[in-house]
């Protein structure tokens, strides 16, 4: 599915299933060239315990940036041991580039310039996410329409154009509360700091909690007030990396 006729054929079969059904026919027809991109977050545990029931060996990669909440890795070795047969690969940045870049700019260089923060991200995130998805036909990720206004017109399966692959997102039209209720109804492992009011949990330094009416994406890159992305699904433009409808 490489093509805007392949995504409209597919998303003709897709549209209006439920997450476990877009999950069954993803990896019915793809396994084992997709994998979910996961940062083991709420929907991304979600879309775990989905998967693990589906099937048990089903590929999983996570961006280990270097600078995640120890929350973050207690999570990852809950799942690990939940669901031994998940296939979960690690993806680091480059050693160098990283040591360049704080050697030149500074450990905490992201908070002096939109551009430094760009780069770190960059480095920390997008390259080694282009170096997971390398090979595969299709990722699948837990984007919600209702995280933010540049996801609200996102469909269930999607173009990639970047990186002439799909992308597949199947709690497209869940709520907050339907990932809430999933994950305790089925006792699934979940990031400490969300029950700290962190709905969203990226690098340590670049993540806060937010106030009561806040919006859900409002602690990640706060200072830069009307960021939301870190680059991982859009493109050099800010544009959310995907296929025209």
């Amino acid at each position: 599915m490489t093509t805007k006729a392949d995504i409209d054929i597919a998303l003709t079969q897709l549209q209006g299933k439920s997450p476990q059904e877009v999950l069954t026919w993803t990896l019915e027809q793809l396994h084992p060239h997709v994998a979910l991109a996961s940062s083991f977050g709420a929907e991304d545990v979600v879309l775990i315990d989905m998967m693990a029931k589906i099937r048990p060996d089903a590929c999983v990669f996570t961006l280990d940036t270097g600078r995640l909440p120890y929350e973050t890795y207690d999570v990852l070795a809950a799942i690990r041991q939940k669901y031994p047969q998940l296939q979960i690969q690690v993806m680091f940045p480059q050693t160098d580039t990283v040591q360049q870049m704080v050697q030149d700019k500074g450990i905490n260089l992201f908070y002096d310039s939109v551009e430094n923060r760009k780069q770190c991200c960059y480095i920390r995130k997008v390259e080694p996410l282009n170096r997971a998805l390398a090979g595969l036909k299709s990722w699948i990720t837990g984007l919600r329409r209702d995280q933010t206004t540049n996801r609200a017109d996102m469909r269930v399966i999607e173009l990639d154009a970047e990186r002439s692959i799909s992308k597949i997102n199947p709690l497209i039209d869940w709520t907050n509360d339907q990932v809430w209720e999933y994950i305790h109804q089925n006792g699934v492992p979940y990031n400490a700091l969300h029950d700290k009011n962190y709905p969203s949990i990226g690098c340590a330094p670049c993540t806060r909690a937010i106030a009561p009416g806040e919006d859900l994406r409002a602690g990640r890159w706060w200072w830069e007030q009307s960021n939301q992305e870190c680059g991982l699904h859009v493109n050099e433009q800010g544009e959310l990396v995907r296929s025209k409808a």
